[in-house]
C-alpha cells in the first residue's frame, strides 16, 4: 500500500514520502551515481553529480522510505524547483522499480507544487524515462538541446499541469 505522509510510521508494508534533510545527501548521491539509468553513453552526466545539504535545504526534496525496511534506506526521491518550477531530479532505487514508488512521489510533487501554487512543473527527462513521464501525466512540449560536456544528447522536455 502506498500512502503520502510527512514523516514515517511503524506500518508494515507502507511506503511513506517525508522531507530530505541534510544527512539524507551521501544516500541521495549514491542513488543518482549507482543509477543503472545512467550507465553506457549517460554515465557522465551523473559521475561527479552531487546532492548536497545545501541543494536539499534550498529546494523541495522528498525522499520515499519503506516503514518494514532498513532504517534510513531511501527507496527513491524528487526535487522540486519553485523558480523557475521544475521537476529537477526523480529517481527510484534500483530494483524497486515498478512498485509504484515513482508514482507516489509524482503524486507527491504535484501537490506540493498545488500548495507553492504552481499551476505547471517543467521536466527535461533522461531520454529512457521519458515513457514513465508521459504514463504518470506529463505532456511533451519539445526537446532541450543537448549541453556538452555532461549532456551530449537532446532531452526530451515535458511538463505536468498541476490543476
Amino acid at each position: 500500500m502506498l500512502r503520502v505522509q510527512s514523516s514515517i510510521a511503524s506500518v508494515r508494508g507502507e511506503t511513506f514520502v517525508r522531507r530530505a534533510v541534510a544527512r539524507d545527501a551521501k544516500r541521495l548521491t549514491r542513488l543518482v551515481r549507482g543509477s543503472r539509468a545512467y550507465e553506457g553513453q549517460y554515465a557522465a552526466m551523473v559521475s561527479g553529480y552531487r546532492v548536497g545539504p545545501d541543494y536539499i535545504e534550498s529546494h523541495q526534496v522528498f525522499v520515499a522510505v519503506d516503514a518494514d525496511d532498513v532504517p534510513g534506506r531511501v527507496l527513491g526521491f524528487y526535487a522540486l524547483v519553485l523558480v523557475p518550477p521544475e521537476l529537477d531530479l526523480l529517481f527510484v532505487q534500483d530494483g524497486t522499480q515498478g512498485r509504484g514508488i515513482g508514482r507516489l512521489l509524482v503524486d507527491h510533487m504535484k501537490t506540493r507544487a498545488r500548495a507553492a501554487g504552481l499551476d505547471r512543473v517543467r521536466v527535461v527527462s533522461h531520454p529512457p524515462a521519458e515513457g514513465f513521464y508521459r504514463s504518470v501525466g506529463a505532456l511533451p512540449t519539445g526537446t532541450a538541446p543537448a549541453n556538452p560536456p555532461a549532456v551530449a544528447w537532446d532531452r526530451p522536455e515535458l511538463e505536468f499541469l498541476i490543476p
